[in-house]
């Protein structure tokens, strides 16, 4: 639930200079207290493989071969070059400082909360990625940003897959899907700087560095952290841990270095405020993103109106962004939500004994969002990660 950075050019809010990178290593997994701008690194090993994958034409192909390859136990299959095959031998595993006991514990602790990450995760942090300039940009402009139904569908499939009960395990899908997903991170840093379109806008020599990909954790994992907190759900020290520890893995799976991979949630916090709250901003692409994608939610199917879409969407990311989207506003759906979902997680927690008036309104709806987007719920079997060959179709 993954879902899936500040550019040139961006709309007339939110215009802002760019900061020298004060954040220190110190507050990351690797602890060398060293200054190093994550937006100046990106990911060599694979993006010689993807570069190559696209030289040869074996996008195809691969992506052929990646339909047998789902489970974490699954072997790497036959069919793709000897040069793809020799890549994910060394990096289709967890790193070696991960620990199985914080993994299972992560397991554990998003079967109990899956409904309030769901939330956060799709409507929450998958609109806030669209006031993202560099993210916006990048989505927009890729091969998924012509169908972003199926794109917000992959994306989820990383979420997904990552809070799923065997997430970790033979059975589970979230080591390959990150595999796959990090190849198609280098295949558009690839692609996307020969689109005039995007090099147009573009402040950066190529897409989604180190810095872009934690400006996502940050949109998405700590985002979610400091909600679940306003909401009053209580996470034990040794739930928070097993939470940020899963996200810690997951960066690295994604070929974040150890020296940006935040140590603690507090660390976490701190590197937001240096990387994601100041650089959100309005962008053409990125209203176009919130647009389509809400547009796939504002439907009869989930028993709603759109003021109330609109209305969980300003709730979950603040007036202020939405404002930048244009959002419609509807006060008596906001009056429903504020009064009714703290009760509705109140009694869900077990701090409220009578259920809330608009209890099973509030049941639906996110049920039916992630009917939406998940491709009724399935993971990527259903949903499959695939390599682009292409930018955006002019």
């Amino acid at each position: 639930m993954l879902s899936v950075g500040a550019a040139m050019g961006l709309a007339a809010v939110g215009l802002n200079v760019p900061r020298a990178w004060s954040w220190s290593s110190a507050g990351s997994i690797a602890k060398t207290d060293t200054v190093t701008d994550p937006f100046t690194v990106w990911d060599p090993a694979a993006d010689q493989v993807a570069a190559q994958i696209l030289a040869d034409g074996a996008t195809a192909s691969v992506n052929t071969a990646w339909q047998k390859w789902v489970d974490n136990s699954d072997a790497l299959p036959s069919g793709m070059p000897s040069y793809v095959t020799s890549y994910l031998q060394g990096v289709n595993k967890v790193p070696s400082w991960a620990d199985p006991t914080l993994l299972a514990a992560s397991e554990e602790l998003y079967k109990r909360i899956s409904l309030y990450l769901f939330l956060s995760l799709s409507l929450g942090s998958g609109i806030l990625s669209t006031v993202i300039p560099r993210e916006a940009r990048a989505v927009y402009w890729s091969a998924g940003g012509a169908d972003m139904k199926a794109r917000a569908a992959k994306t989820f499939t990383f979420g997904y897959d990552m809070a799923a009960a065997d997430a970790w395990s033979p059975d589970g899908h979230f080591v390959v899907t990150a595999n796959k997903t990090r190849l198609v991170h280098a295949t558009v840093r690839n692609l996307l700087p020969t689109s005039p379109q995007f090099a147009a806008s573009a402040d950066q020599p190529s897409p989604i560095s180190n810095g872009d990909i934690l400006r996502t954790f940050h949109s998405t994992g700590t985002f979610t952290h400091l909600n679940l907190a306003k909401w009053n759900i209580k996470l034990s020290t040794a739930e928070q841990n097993a939470d940020l520890h899963a996200w810690q893995v997951a960066l690295s799976l994604l070929g974040v270095q150890d020296q940006f991979i935040p140590a603690t949630w507090s660390d976490a916090v701190a590197q937001a405020e240096q990387m994601l709250w100041p650089d959100l901003a309005a962008t053409t692409e990125g209203n176009s993103l919130a647009s389509t994608l809400l547009g796939y939610v504002e439907t009869p199917v989930l028993g709603v109106d759109t003021g109330f879409v609109s209305e969980m969407v300003r709730y979950l990311i603040g007036d202020t962004y939405a404002n930048w989207l244009k959002l419609p506003q509807d006060l008596v759906s906001r009056g429903i939500i504020e009064i009714g979902w703290p009760l509705y997680v109140a009694f869900r927690e077990g701090t409220a004994g009578v259920p809330p008036v608009n209890y099973y309104l509030f049941d639906q709806f996110i049920r039916g969002v992630a009917m939406l987007f998940l491709n009724n719920g399935t993971s990527a079997t259903q949903t499959p990660i695939v390599l682009p060959s292409a930018n955006r179709p002019s």
